[in-house]
């Protein structure tokens, strides 16, 4: 006789580890909430500070005739083109950094997570500052093959505004005249040497931030009402996009230099970029235009995270947090 199998316990009884229960939210309707907020919040900062970003890359272009600070700066631009140059390549500016933010928010939310739950929430906690540094630099890496080319349209049009009349006039002659490679993806590297390093700082020091300042209230940021919690997203935006503009600012000041037609001679991407650096030196590189961008990063940052999270509350997606799980209050 056959000795009977043991009963299976009822479904209701197959309670999932914390762990499960944690990442089972987390799926593709998530992600893709993430990705939109993501899209939206930098295509709107980055679309509003587009005036500042002329500036900016007019005193890094030519510091010798824009060398009166970024308050001169836009006095120089208005005065010889009228305050519409200012908006010089709005279309591309909107739309590149709509792709950028959709692939970088939402493939830090996916990376993250997905490496949370592979290695255990007490795992993912120890560690989450490298956690934060490897979900950006991937999310970046494949955001920047989206953004580039638009990125160099852009500053076609702000170094040369007679270029073109915007996007889908410029875009299409670049590609003409000077092919893929070269006419897109000349800044590429530069490009990756400004991005990754900025978003892994972004990432990391905004989460820290907001991290200190909850432990300075005694409060989770999930458990805050609305408006403190936006508060905790500003002000560790503004410490993030103050720190990612300093490391950042030299690669900025190259890839705005290496678009401009004819910069750093005739050869390679490479060669190029080395006879820049030489021709600028290292102090000019990473001082030129720096107080303009630490106002401009620190204030876009903060807005990106401020409505990066008010986009995600309003789809209803709850936002993933590392959180301690040896801390009551965590659960």
């Amino acid at each position: 006789m056959a000795t009977p199998r043991p009963l299976a316990p009822p479904k209701a009884l197959l309670i999932p580890s914390t762990s499960e229960s944690n990442y089972a939210q987390f799926g593709a309707t998530y992600y893709l909430k993430g990705a939109l907020s993501g899209g939206i919040c930098c295509s709107i900062t980055h679309g509003a500070l587009c005036p500042v970003d002329v500036v900016k890359t007019r005193i890094q272009l030519d510091p010798v005739k824009y060398n009166k600070g970024m308050i001169g700066g836009f006095r120089q631009v208005i005065s010889a083109e009228g305050v519409g140059a200012l908006a010089t390549g709005l279309g591309p500016t909107a739309a590149g950094y709509f792709v950028q933010g959709w692939f970088k928010f939402g493939g830090v939310e996916l990376f993250k997570t997905k490496i949370a739950s592979a290695i255990g929430e007490q795992r993912a906690w120890d560690n989450r500052t490298a956690i934060y540094l490897a979900s950006a630099a991937g999310a970046e890496f494949i955001a920047d093959i989206f953004l580039c080319p638009l990125e160099a349209t852009r500053i076609r049009l702000v170094s040369d505004p007679t270029f073109g009349k915007g996007l889908f006039d410029a875009a299409p002659k670049i590609l003409r005249q000077e092919g893929l490679i070269k006419g897109f993806y000349s800044g590429f590297g530069p490009i990756l040497f400004k991005q990754v390093p900025y978003t892994m700082a972004k990432f990391a020091v905004q989460g820290a931030s907001a991290e200190a300042i909850c432990g300075a209230i005694g409060t989770p940021q999930h458990e805050m009402s609305s408006n403190a919690s936006m508060a905790v997203s500003l002000g560790s935006g503004v410490i993030a996009g103050v720190a990612a503009a300093i490391i950042s600012h030299p690669a900025d000041t190259l890839l705005s230099m290496v678009n401009k037609e004819g910069a750093g001679g005739t050869g390679t991407i490479s060669s190029r970029l080395i006879n820049l650096s030489r021709e600028v030196g290292l102090k000019k590189l990473c001082l030129t235009g720096l107080g303009a961008r630490c106002v401009m990063i620190g204030t876009l940052t903060a807005g990106q995270f401020g409505i990066f999270d008010s986009i995600m509350a309003l789809t209803g997606a709850t936002k993933f947090h590392f959180s301690n799980p040896a801390d009551p209050k965590a659960h």
